[in-house]
């Protein structure tokens, strides 16, 4: 198993979530990310200084069999590429073990409803 993370643009959310489900990655988490980077957004106050730079995306937290690792990466790859500094990152991470808490399931059984 990974865990494959993905630092996005907000404006492609919907189309990476559609294509998700489209090659059946049907679960994942996201949050609200801020960052720095090569691109320059936006000033706003952040933490009482009116001078940091910060630039808004999401997080995507996928958790996939290794055979569905590369295929998710590929998916991300194409739908969220814009072309322009800023179109985001992902990161690939081993997984050790998952458990299901309702079932008690582990390993690969545990990602997916059967």
């Amino acid at each position: 198993m990974k865990k494959i993370e993905a630092i996005i643009r907000r404006s492609k959310f919907e189309e990476v979530k559609a294509a998700l489900h489209a090659i059946d990655i049907d679960f994942f988490t996201y949050s609200e990310t801020f960052g720095v980077g090569n691109e320059k957004k936006r000033k706003d106050v952040l933490r009482g200084s009116s001078d940091t730079e910060f630039i808004s995306r999401l997080t995507l937290s996928i958790v996939v069999r290794d055979i569905n690792v590369q295929k998710t990466i590929d998916c991300i790859l194409e739908k969220a590429y814009t072309g322009v500094v800023g179109d985001g990152k992902i990161f690939v991470s081993p997984i050790e073990e998952s458990y299901r808490i309702r079932t008690k399931e582990s390993g690969d059984e545990s990602l997916y409803i059967k």
